[in-house]
This record gives structure tokens, sequence and C-alpha cells, in this order.
């Protein structure tokens, strides 16, 4: 039986996609610019079974519910139709880290998905190639395939939306801290908050702003300016949410906007802002939930941690701490970029 394991982490975006262009492949309106966080892994294998009438799959040990089924299947049959192959597949797949904390882990998920099936089936697929494949699993997961510092070029049809490294593990010592908060299920998942977008009346001017944005954050990446970086990934956070707080979701009719963070969120971030005019070079970022990524070089890592319990105090949070990671990888490989150790600490 024709198996493969592969393993990928999931990613952090500075410059962030919303809204998508072809809902069909994911194509996003605009590029946008991200990290791979060594402090989480999903690990996945897939076996091509004869026996099998149906794909089987099992996610950290429950088999998968129908929607994941028809998802997992529907992105296997891209594989299958590549490799020219019917055979049904058994798929079984790990997180190092918990559900729901912030981390885009469909990202991690569908780029060792998509290497493992590819391997399997027989294909050796290139980066390029791959990016592609994985980003019609799950858009941010194409970020995920590529090492290090990633960027994705949005690009206007199936052939020209992918994402290339934009700088190696090793260019910048920069750490991110995901200060995981409590939270209630959302109201609106991110995709429906993708669907969403474009009700917002600021929709149309985060992307006309969005080429100067990149350029901003993709140069002080590069230079290792960390003031510049930090200030320009906080304000592009920013215009997110404003999106996502101004928009109108269909399915949920007694919203006025779509609000991702808790009480928590908000008394970090503003902690945040007074580290720094005190002295401490740290940022911060959002997805689309309450937990916060703040940004920090090594150096100034000591000094972050030891800052974040009084800011949220009553919350016990856990953090997680990533440096730069790996794109994803099969793991009985040992080249490529070194993915530096889980490093999880309960503030």
């Amino acid at each position: 039986m024709p198996t493969a394991t592969a393993a990928a982490h999931p990613n952090l975006a500075f410059v962030k996609y919303w809204g998508r262009r072809d809902a069909d492949l994911n194509i996003p309106e605009n590029g946008s610019i991200s990290v791979n966080l060594s402090g989480a892994t999903t690990t996945t294998t897939v076996t091509y079974d004869e026996v099998l009438g149906q794909d089987a799959v099992t996610l950290n040990d429950v088999v998968a519910n129908t929607p994941t089924l028809t998802r997992v299947s529907a992105h296997l049959d891209r594989v299958r139709a590549l490799a020219g192959i019917t055979t049904r597949a058994r798929v079984v797949s790990h997180n190092d880290f918990p559900a729901d904390v912030g981390f885009a882990s469909s990202a991690s998920a569908f780029a060792a998905l998509s290497l493992a099936a590819t391997r399997a089936a027989g294909l050796d697929l290139d980066l390029y190639d791959l990016s592609i494949l994985a980003r019609k699993g799950s858009g941010s997961a194409c970020r995920s395939i590529p090492d290090g510092f990633v960027e994705w070029l949005p690009g206007w049809d199936d052939a020209s939306s992918y994402a290339r490294s934009l700088a190696p593990c090793n260019h910048w010592d920069l750490r991110v801290v995901t200060v995981v908060l409590p939270g209630r299920p959302k109201l609106i998942s991110s995709l429906a908050g993708h669907r969403a977008a474009p009700t917002s009346p600021f929709y149309r001017a985060r992307l006309k702003e969005m080429p100067h944005t990149l350029d901003l954050v993709r140069q002080a990446l590069l230079a290792r300016d960390f003031a510049s970086f930090g200030l320009a990934v906080e304000r592009e956070a920013w215009s997110l949410h404003a999106v996502a707080m101004t928009s109108h979701s269909e399915g949920a009719p007694w919203l006025s906007g779509i609000f991702y963070m808790e009480p928590a969120t908000v008394r970090l971030i503003r902690a945040v802002q007074l580290w720094r005019r005190d002295g401490l070079p740290v940022a911060f970022t959002l997805d689309a939930g309450p937990s916060v990524h703040l940004l920090c070089e090594g150096s100034s890592l000591g000094a972050v941690l030891a800052a974040v319990p009084s800011a949220v105090a009553g919350t016990a949070p856990q953090a997680i701490v990533s440096r730069p990671g790996r794109g994803a990888w099969l793991v009985n490989e040992n080249d490529g970029a070194e993915a530096p150790s889980f490093s999880s600490t309960t503030l």
C-alpha cells in the first residue's frame, strides 16, 4: 500500500488575506506576507488502499465529521486526478497544538496533506506546483509550503496564484509569542468572514492601500527594521478588523458586524502599546480570533514573556513561542531548514 508521511507548520500572516477573488480556487483579492511558526506542527500520513470503498480520515485520533471528510476527499480527488489513479486513501493527521488558539490549523493541515498525498501517489511536485495544490484545499495553506518568511502572490488565475519564500528561516531572529486567550466559539467562522468582507464600506479602501502596505512590510522585513515592521503589521491587522467589524454576514442578520476579539485581547493590545512607549520593542498582530500574537526579536523575548501576565491577570493564558520555521517536509527527510523545537509555557 503506497504511503507517505509529511509535516507542516501553520503560518502567521503579517499582511493578511481577507476576501477572495475566486472562491472555488481560493484566489485572494490581495497578496500577503507571512512566517511559518515553528512552535506548532501538523503531521499527516496518507495511505492508498485498494480495499477502501471511500476515503477514511482521522484527526487527532477522532474520526472526521462529514464536512471535514468531504473537504479532505475533495482535495484527495485533486491529487488522484494529477496522478491518474482512483484508489481511496486513509488519512491520519495529528496536531501538536490545541485547536482554536489563533493558529491557522487548516494551513498546516492542507500543506501536510498535499505533500503526503502527492508523494504516496508517486508524484514529486516542485514548490510552485505544490503551493498551488495546497491553496485549493485552504488558501493560507500555500504559505506553509515554502521555507521561512513567505509571500503569497495573489495572481489572477490558477497558475499565477502561489506562494514563494521571501527570506529563509535564519534571515531574522524574530520570535512570535502566541498568547492563547480564552474565547467563546466564533459566531462567524473565518470562511464566512471572507465571504462577508466585500459588504464592508472599507473593503475597497483596504485593497487600494494594499500595494503600499505590502511594500512597507516587505522592505522592513528584508531590512530587519523592527520599529517600522511592527507598526506596519499592527496597522494592517487593524485594517482587517475594521473590515470585519463593518461587514454583514448573511447567516447572522442580527449582527451589525463581525467581532473576533475578547476583553482580554483589548487589554493585552493596550499593554503592548504602553510597553513600546516605555522602551520594550514589541508589536502585535491579530487573526480572526481572540488570541494575540506578540512579535519581538530574540533579545527581547525574556522581557516580553515576563510582561504578559500582568496584562492578562485572571485568564491564566498559555504562550506558544515560535521562531521562523521551515516549509512542509517529508518526515523521513533531513534536508532543508531546521525546524526549531516546540516551546510552550503557562504564564
